[in-house]
């Protein structure tokens, strides 16, 4: 199976200074890999379509769709059916997007525990594994959890991998595609895998900004603006675990992290947490209070410099202990006891579209924003 040619990459900044901008064309092969993207994403997001309806939505001519159809069809990309007219009136073809025509693999990393995905074209999860991970042998087992997925859907396509992880290094990618029959991965880190995910497949709308909070071993954020992942000019834009919040004036990672948590309600009752396992305790409860308190200070900073249409919050603890923050949430934000200001302007809040913030998702989605469908940057 022939794939598109990979789309553009991030560029990072130099060492001795900002890159030079420069204006840059399309070269004809480029803008054919673009217009195939733009129907591909077209079909995906609104499909199925009549030729007539693509070229209301992507604004090319009809010979132009047809020969890109025709090329879509060929790699088992669409598929195409006969809609009937109103009123028993003529009939037109309409395509739809074929999930099954490709699948990818999507890892999340933290330090001793893993999630590995395989997904189809359409974002539907297929196989899911967790991994437990030991620093000293990482690579090793990351290659082994794929092997194992590709191995049992071997008749698949399977086109790429992708990995979601803070502190994942060139050198592992070198590692791990050396090792893998797979192609080298293609590498974010969690809170921009977990906004693409929010953004290609989940609820999210696409007008406005979007905030993502991660709750886990630390606590990050991730802002999605005008559609496009923003990580600052060194990639640490949404650090907020670092900052010091409450009246207590404590490091926000101190009080809502994992280790928190789990010092606060035992190591069973964690455990029991992390298997998705709904249940209520005080001490629990008073985690959440706690939490909420110290979460509100980085969210009021939001807000007002961001002003998102909505802040999200994803973490690996069970959709139930989610909610209860956010509730808590609310009525930290109209307490003026603590702060004495009411903060009504404040976006509203709701949990991630997916478990675990949908970060292996956003992970997997990674070789097929790449190869197959339009970039954040170009959508």
């Amino acid at each position: 199976m022939r794939y598109l040619r990979s789309g553009p990459r991030r560029l990072h900044t130099q060492e001795m200074g900002a890159q030079r901008a420069k204006m840059v064309g399309l070269r004809s092969g480029e803008i054919a890999d673009r217009n195939i993207r733009v129907i591909l994403e077209a079909i995906r997001r609104h499909g199925p379509l009549t030729r007539m309806e693509l070229g209301r939505h992507c604004g090319l001519t009809g010979p132009g769709i047809t020969n890109i159809l025709r090329r879509l069809a060929e790699e088992n990309l669409v598929t195409s059916n006969r809609r009937n007219g109103v009123g028993g009136g003529a009939t037109a073809t309409e395509f739809a997007l074929r999930p099954e025509g490709a699948f990818s693999i999507g890892v999340k990393l933290r330090q001793r525990r893993g999630e590995a995905v395989l997904i189809d074209l359409s974002g539907q999860v297929h196989d899911r594994v967790y991994i437990e991970l030991d620093p000293a042998d990482r690579v090793g087992l990351v290659h082994a959890a794929v092997r194992d997925i590709v191995d049992r859907h071997a008749a698949l396509p399977i086109i790429g991998l992708g990995i979601a992880a803070n502190d994942w290094t060139e050198d592992q990618s070198d590692q791990i595609a050396a090792m893998s029959t797979i192609a080298r991965p293609y590498v974010e880190n969690e809170c921009t895998a977990s906004l693409l995910a929010e953004r290609t497949i989940g609820s999210s709308g696409r007008e406005g900004g979007l905030a993502m909070i991660i709750i886990d071993d630390d606590v990050q954020a991730g802002f999605l603006i005008r559609g496009i992942p923003y990580s600052g000019v060194h990639g640490r834009a949404g650090s907020i675990g670092e900052m010091l919040t409450g009246p207590d004036n404590v490091q926000l990672n101190t009080v809502v992290g994992f280790q928190s948590l789990r010092s606060r309600i035992g190591d069973q009752a964690f455990t029991r947490l992390l298997q998705g396992e709904e249940f209520s305790s005080p001490s629990l409860s008073q985690w959440i209070r706690e939490a909420a308190g110290h979460l509100l200070d980085p969210i009021i900073a939001m807000a007002g410099f961001l002003a998102p249409s909505v802040v999200m919050i994803g973490s690996d603890l069970p959709q139930g202990v989610i909610e209860a923050l956010i509730h808590q949430l609310s009525i930290e934000r109209r307490d003026t006891s603590t702060r004495p200001l009411l903060t009504p302007w404040i976006s509203p809040m709701k949990p991630a579209s997916f478990s675990g913030g949908g970060v292996a998702l956003g992970a997997a989605l990674l070789p097929f924003l790449n190869t197959l469908l339009l970039p954040p940057a170009s959508a």
